[in-house]
């Protein structure tokens, strides 16, 4: 059986490029949100070809090797001249996984059946959280449940948080900032109520450019 993931000196397993990865995640949540929203409007066309895209993308990486997925190559040249942080390649797999069981439902769904439902929508939703979660906070919601299914325990998790026994003294939130988090809510909410039906109202043309 094939390896799966790079060994690299200094590291007892597999592992694969956080940064890549995040890149790559990065990448499909921009083509899977304006599908979406092109889905949203009635036009289902770009959510089809990017279902296609995602759920090949998913099947390289899981069955032929990380290295030969074509967003997780774009991932690399992007990110290429950063210093590479290693991650376990057994629960990316994992997380892969169950990325190609929910493309796949979708596939049949909207490809095949041509069809659309809360099921897709759901789908959808889910996707693109996860896609956000590992773009954006660099958190790996896929990985969080691989230790339900195995008992081996985790290694090389971004940020070491498999690791981390304490915070660093920058990492703490005390209560001051929380307030001001609240403070800012709430500000937001009170807005809503204040100025709603005066946002509400459409912009107009300033310059007159899309006049007729």
């Amino acid at each position: 059986m094939a390896k799966f993931g790079e060994q690299v000196e200094g590291y007892t397993i597999p592992v694969l490029n956080e940064r890549e990865i995040r890149a790559a995640a990065g990448i499909l949540f921009l083509i899977m949100f304006i599908s979406i929203q092109q889905a949203a409007s009635g036009d289902f066309t770009m959510l089809k070809y990017a279902v296609i895209g995602f759920l090949t993308d998913m099947l390289i990486r899981v069955f032929v090797s990380p290295r030969f997925a074509p967003t997780l190559i774009i991932g690399r040249l992007i990110v290429r001249n950063q210093t590479p942080e290693y991650v376990g390649a057994r629960q990316k797999k994992f997380a892969w996984k169950i990325g190609i069981a929910l493309a796949l439902t979708m596939f049949v769904l909207i490809v095949l059946v041509n069809s659309y439902s809360p099921i897709t929508g759901l789908i959808c939703f889910v996707c693109l959280i996860f896609l956000f979660f590992e773009s954006v906070f660099g958190i790996c919601l896929g990985c969080k449940t691989y230790p339900w299914f195995f008992k081996d325990k985790v290694q090389y998790c971004p940020g070491e948080v498999c690791d981390v026994k304490s915070r660093h003294e920058i990492q703490k939130t005390n209560w001051g900032q929380i307030l001001i988090l609240l403070g800012f809510i709430a500000f937001i909410v009170l807005n809503y109520f204040l100025f709603n039906d005066f946002f509400s109202q459409p912009p107009f043309d300033l310059f007159g450019i899309g006049g007729h």
